[in-house]
């Protein structure tokens, strides 16, 4: 079956998928039928989450096999799937990783087994995993809500308040860089494709469209545009730094205050804690820098869902323990405090009532990220997002290097242009 008619099925949840996924009308385990279900996640002490599970279903286990996240856990699935044998039941996916797997048939759809949860999730999460359709390939996990962290000490010594557009942000960023050269409020990172992603999701782009059986790709339409040019401005007249994050010299400057600002995640107390500790205390966090300041918006950096493999002889114990695992209260709690995890829940707020330790003289730090959370915008990620990723890395590399407004819009065409051809090349249909 042709990679196109497998996705139009897919997003359009139609029977050319079902088929292929494991049938819709699986008959429900007997009361005392023992089923044991495996489970491949990278997040840490998942498996003492799991315990939680098993210690109530004892019909259901499930053992969870620690994997290596990120491409490495793809190309595991795949080379599996398509050897037919070696898939787990369920595995944990980012959420840029979805249309891959769909496209290759490695994820069940479980609308019918895991019943109504979209009013537990925000629109952004749920709209990652049904791919704008009625079919459904995961439940979310976890969401990376992307936040704006500051140096409250520095922007108060300069009497800035912390911006709340990025008209507002550009404003600060050259004070703070005039009043001291060696500072930056951010920095360009050209080795980061999912951050800037998120950064253009919160304009409102999404670089990836379904259009009957096509596919449609739009990473240089006018919103990412704009994004682009804007940082490429800043790059350009030096207001803000043009290294890429997690280096050596990125963690330094964190650490010894010539990095006052991060455009990160909910998920960035972490690493600060880990890069640059001896700031404890002097951090904050808010929303991200708006567009539209009456129309409040972040996107996503991160995040995964729990989805059931295409092979799983167990499609509905399987999309049984998917479901309590991300909706469940007690689950919700032990993703928070067990598996470190931000749940993406719309109900995970009440499993999160201290903020991380490195922002104990913020006690609303999980306030500011459940609204994050319910304002994050919708958008589908493709296919063959580690083509768009790579392309991402090298032309955006060469724009930040070379520190011309111009080169960034430009690099956006360089992304198009490898990601349409990509995506013909391996066989799918592309609009426009």
């Amino acid at each position: 079956m042709k990679k196109t008619h497998l996705l139009a099925g897919a997003l359009a949840a139609a029977v050319l998928m079902t088929s292929a996924c494991g049938s819709s009308d699986d008959e429900p385990a007997k009361s005392d039928e023992k089923v044991a279900l495996t489970y491949w996640s990278w997040a840490p002490n998942m498996d003492k989450v799991v315990e939680g599970w098993n210690s109530t279903h004892p019909n259901i286990q499930v053992t969870v096999n620690k994997q290596d996240g990120g491409d490495p856990a793809v190309a595991k699935l795949l080379t599996a799937i398509k050897a037919g044998s070696g898939a787990p039941d369920v595995m944990q996916a980012e959420y840029q990783k979805i249309p891959t797997l769909v496209s290759a048939d490695a994820l069940a759809d479980i609308s019918k087994e895991a019943g109504d949860l979209k009013s537990k999730f925000p629109e952004g999460a749920w709209t990652s995993v049904t791919l704008g359709s009625e079919a459904l390939y995961g439940v979310p996990q976890d969401s990376g809500p992307m936040l704006f962290y500051y140096r409250a000490d520095v922007l108060d010594k300069l009497k800035i308040k912390p911006p709340t557009t990025w008209d507002e942000y550009a404003a600060a960023a050259r004070t703070i860089h005039k009043a001291n050269p060696k500072q930056f409020l951010g920095t360009f990172s050209s080795n980061d494709p999912g951050w800037f992603a998120g950064l253009s999701q919160q304009a409102g782009a999404s670089w990836w469209g379904v259009n009957g059986d096509s596919w449609s790709v739009a990473i240089n339409d006018a919103t990412t545009t704009k994004v682009a040019n804007y940082w490429g401005g800043l790059v350009q007249e030096g207001a803000i730094d043009n290294k890429p994050m997690y280096t050596p010299e990125w963690n330094a400057a964190l650490n010894d205050g010539t990095q006052v600002g991060w455009l990160s995640a909910v998920w960035g107390p972490g690493v600060l804690e880990g890069n640059a500790a001896s700031t404890k205390g002097k951090w904050k966090v808010a929303q991200l820098p708006q567009w539209d300041a009456a129309s409040p918006a972040t996107g996503n950096w991160g995040g995964s869902a729990t989805s059931v493999t295409s092979q799983s002889k167990h499609k509905a114990q399987a999309a049984e323990f998917v479901k309590w695992l991300n909706s469940d209260p007690a689950a919700i709690k032990l993703l928070a405090g067990t598996a470190n995890v931000y749940p993406a829940s719309v109900d995970s707020s009440a499993a999160l009532t201290e903020p991380p330790a490195f922002f104990s003289n913020q006690p609303d730090f999980y306030s500011v990220a459940d609204e994050a959370s319910k304002i994050t915008k919708p958008f589908t990620y493709g296919p063959n997002v580690n083509v768009a990723y790579s392309s991402y890395n090298d032309a955006f590399g060469k724009a930040a290097e070379s520190k011309k407004a111009t080169e960034f819009a430009g690099a956006l065409t360089t992304m198009q242009q490898a990601t349409v051809d990509d995506l013909k090349n391996t066989g799918f249909k592309v609009a426009g």
